[in-house]
């Protein structure tokens, strides 16, 4: 079989303009909720999609670790590739794709960096290694072997121990949405798309799009 043959025929569910919540919030929440439930492997892993001072696009896996009516977070060195993308051009692209769902939820909107106390009630919920972690690499840079790595990581354990502090380069952003796009498959690729679009009095107006 060729890959121009790899195909699916999506016939799990429907999704219409009176189906969704006026809410996109509550309504994202429901459909996170529905993968929970289902199983959906890395349910919370989406792509994020920021651009550099070159005008150049970049995306890669991070997991959200929260949202809410202000907006959709992550957590991250800030001195990354993403970083380094997000201070010279403050907005991204978040994608969650359920596949045994048939849904993808496709957001856009501006950065922010959250508070300095947030940062530090998650990176202290985190497991001692991922903290470890946050000090040993220099994510994004250069390095010799995984042994350097490693190297770091014992230079880390030796200064700090079981008791890391949060690095000041590591953090985490929010993405407040100006779109949320819900997409459930259909059957003969005409899929169900409703998107949501914040308009200047910060209401919603929501429209179907064709597939």
């Amino acid at each position: 079989m060729s890959i121009a043959d790899l195909r699916k025929d999506y016939q799990q569910a429907s999704l219409t303009e009176t189906d969704v919540n006026a809410d996109p919030f509550e309504q994202f929440g429901t459909w996170f909720e529905e993968a929970l439930k289902a199983d959906v492997a890395e349910a919370n892993a989406m792509s994020l999609s920021t651009v550099n001072a070159e005008g150049r696009p970049s995306s890669r896996i991070v997991l959200i670790k929260e949202f809410d009516h202000r907006g959709f977070c992550w957590f991250t060195n800030y001195d990354s590739a993403k970083g380094q993308d997000l201070a010279t051009n403050p907005y991204a692209a978040l994608l969650f794709f359920w596949t045994a769902l048939e849904r993808q939820v496709r957001i856009e909107g501006k950065i922010e960096k959250i508070t300095a106390e947030e940062n530090d009630a998650y990176f202290h919920s985190r497991p001692l290694g991922s903290r470890q972690g946050a000090h040993a690499s220099h994510q994004s840079q250069p390095i010799a072997n995984r042994a350097a790595l490693e190297e770091q990581l014992v230079a880390v354990l030796e200064k700090f121990g079981d008791q890391p502090p949060r690095p000041e380069h590591w953090g985490g952003y929010r993405l407040v949405p100006e779109k949320i796009e819900f997409w459930q498959g259909r059957s003969s690729r005409l899929h169900d798309r409703i998107v949501f679009t914040r308009n200047a009095d910060q209401s919603w107006s929501i429209t179907r799009l064709q597939p």
